[in-house]
Order: structure tokens, then sequence, then C-alpha cells
């Protein structure tokens, strides 16, 4: 896709991709990094919870403020660049009360960035929200770039590689931030207030769909690297099986301009649910089948993939306008921040306590729920 005055395609697509290896920096290694640093399972789970718990405040905080200003790229500028300095803490001291500190005010500013940016994208877009998946498909190769990369760097030097890598991509967003322009503001929605839209029944339920799948991925993103060592994977293989689900993710993004049309919001999103539902009962009952975990890590196509399209489609269209930034906030500090949150404090809870196959069954049972309130509460979009 070639970009375009009015869209500037490879600047949104450059921050995606870096702003993603970050990511895939970070959640599947980090939780190495602090188990190499001798924290136990229920300490990793809680220094990841933290990343996930700030989410519930921060996104809410700066989507408010980005939405008062109508300058999301001023605001994501800034938190970038003090997402950065405050994640060099980590160099500081490695005891847990520090660490605990540090991803508090780190993930504070860090959570910041991409509901704006996605407002930013949808604001460029406009009516032309289909075409969203062409461009967020980059942070999906940015992804497989650096946990394949890493994967490897892990393997042969050890996961002490893993804080300065995920520092380094951090000051790549805040530089890529520099240069990524701010789309026009939208003109202020006539519709419903914020209060009002939050309390539709059909919203409502969203949210909580888009809160229990999350949750289910917090033993995911936590263990899930640990898990596999623990079964005699090698790391480089490790990194390969995230990539696998990655690449599935970018195929869907590929086709969501056709499927969404097709086959409705309501009815992909029942099918990523159960999907998902399965990957985490594969992945918790076959580990040592390497067919069977690499077929599991495809249906990240369905856990990730659809659903999130899915919920930024339906999201956009609740939220217009002037609502536009404080809904995307919502949608990442509800599923992302308290979804990841509970999910990843009680998977580190259950995984010492029941293990690992219980705990993933617990995630699967999540999605099961979910997807009983969207057949109920959902209507087709």
């Amino acid at each position: 896709m070639s970009a375009t005055p009015e869209l500037p395609y490879w600047r949104l697509s450059g921050f995606y991709l870096v702003y993603f290896a970050g990511l895939g920096a970070l959640m599947p290694y980090w939780g190495l990094y602090l188990s190499s640093l001798g924290f136990s399972a229920v300490e990793i789970g809680e220094l990841i919870a933290v990343i996930m718990a700030t989410k519930i405040v921060a996104p809410n905080i700066w989507g408010w403020l980005a939405d008062r200003s109508g300058r999301h790229m001023q605001l994501i500028r800034i938190t970038s660049l003090f997402s950065a300095l405050c994640f060099a803490g980590v160099y500081v001291d490695s005891s847990y009360g520090w660490m605990l500190f540090v991803m508090l005010v780190f993930s504070f500013f860090w959570n910041a960035n991409l509901p704006q940016f996605e407002a930013n994208t949808l604001a460029y877009l406009g009516q032309d929200t289909h075409r969203y998946s062409g461009i967020r498909l980059w942070g999906s190769i940015g992804f497989i770039l650096s946990v394949v990369v890493l994967g490897s760097v892990t393997e042969q030097y050890g996961s002490e590689w893993v804080p300065s890598t995920v520092l380094v991509l951090l000051i790549s967003v805040w530089a890529l931030s520099l240069f990524t322009p701010q789309a026009a503001s939208p003109e202020h929605h006539d519709g419903a207030g914020f209060l009002s839209v939050i309390r539709q029944p059909t919203v409502i339920a969203l949210f909580v769909v888009c809160f229990l799948l999350q949750a289910s991925h917090g033993p995911y993103y936590a263990f899930y690297t640990l898990y596999m060592e623990v079964h005699h994977y090698s790391r480089s293989t490790i990194g390969l099986y995230w990539a696998v689900g990655v690449v599935a993710e970018i195929i869907v993004f590929m086709l969501m301009h056709r499927l969404m049309p097709r086959f409705g919001a309501r009815n992909l999103l029942m099918w990523a649910l159960l999907l998902s539902a399965l990957r985490w009962l594969l992945i918790g009952v076959y580990v040592e089948s390497h067919a069977i975990m690499l077929f599991a890590q495809t249906l990240h196509a369905a856990s990730f993939g659809i659903y999130h399209a899915v919920a930024i489609h339906l999201v956009h269209g609740f939220f217009p306008g002037r609502l536009m930034g404080r809904g995307q906030a919502l949608y990442s500090s509800i599923s992302f921040g308290a979804g990841g949150a509970v999910g990843s404090l009680v998977g580190g809870y259950l995984w010492d306590g029941a293990g690992a196959m219980w705990t993933y069954t617990f995630s699967s049972i999540l999605c099961l729920i979910a997807a009983v309130i969207t057949a109920r509460m959902i209507h087709q979009r």
C-alpha cells in the first residue's frame, strides 16, 4: 500500500513496527529476565501485572487530556520520552521493591502511547476504517522480528540482553513519534455524550468480553516462554513459536477488510472467542507435542488478530469524533489493562498452586464465558 498526502502510511506503519517490536522484546522475555534475577513465579506475575494494571488508569487520564487538546501526537512524544527514561531505572537496582516501582512509573507513561496513536490513525482513515489492518500489520511484523532475533540472542548470550534491547526500542519509539504527523482534530460529535455511551448494555457487554479475553491471555504472556523452556524447547524455537502466532495474525489483518463485511463483527468475535478457548486447552494439555503446539500458535490469528480488529471497529463505531481518544483509552484500560493485570496476577497464583494445565484451563473457561455474553448481548454491526 503506497502512501498518499492525506494518509502518511509509512510513518504510521513505522511507528507500529517499532512500538510492537518493543512489546515483542518485553512481554515474551521479561519474565525470563526476571527469572534469571531469582524472582519466583508469583513475583514475576505481580511485576508483569503492574505493567497491565497501569493501563486501567493511565490511558484514561492521557485520553482525556488528548481529547481536550486534540493533540494526540504531542502527548505521545512526551509520554514515549518519559517511558524510556523511567525504564532505564532497571539498571539502578534489581530488588523486588525497586523493580515494582520502575515498572509502575514506566508503564504509566508507556501505556499512554498506543490508544492515542490508534485514535490518530483512525482520524486519518475517517470512514475507511477497513484500511486499519493494512497499517496495523506492520506492528505484527515488528513483533515477529523482535521475538525471533531476541530468542536467538538470549539463547546464545543470556537474558541479560533483554532490558537493553527494550530500552533501545523505547528510544526508537520516541524518535519516530517526532516524525509522525498529527491528523486533523475530529469534529465535535453531536450525539450521545461519553457517559451515555458507556452506559449502553451492548457497550458494557463488549468491554466485559474484552476484559475476559485479555485476562485469558495473562498466563500466556507471563509464562509461555518459561513453560516451553521447562518442557525442553530451545529459546530460538520458542521465539519461532511466538513468531508463528504473529504471522497468523498478520494474515488475518490482511484479510479483515474482506472478512468484516462478509461475516459481520459479532460473528467474527464469536469465532475468535471459541478458537481462543481451544487454543488455551491445547497449550495446557499437549505441550509435549510439537505439532499441536504449532497449531495452537496459529490460533493467535483468532485470539488476537480477529478479536482486536473487531474490537477496534466496534469501539470506533460507539465512540466517534471527539469521543475517539477516550473510547480507545477505555478499551485499552479495560482489556489490556484490567484484563491483562488480573490474568497475569491470578495466573501467577494458579501456576504455583495448581500447575500449568489448570491455569490454561482457567483461561479457556474465561473465553467460553465471554462467548456466551457475546451470543446474548452483542448485536450484529
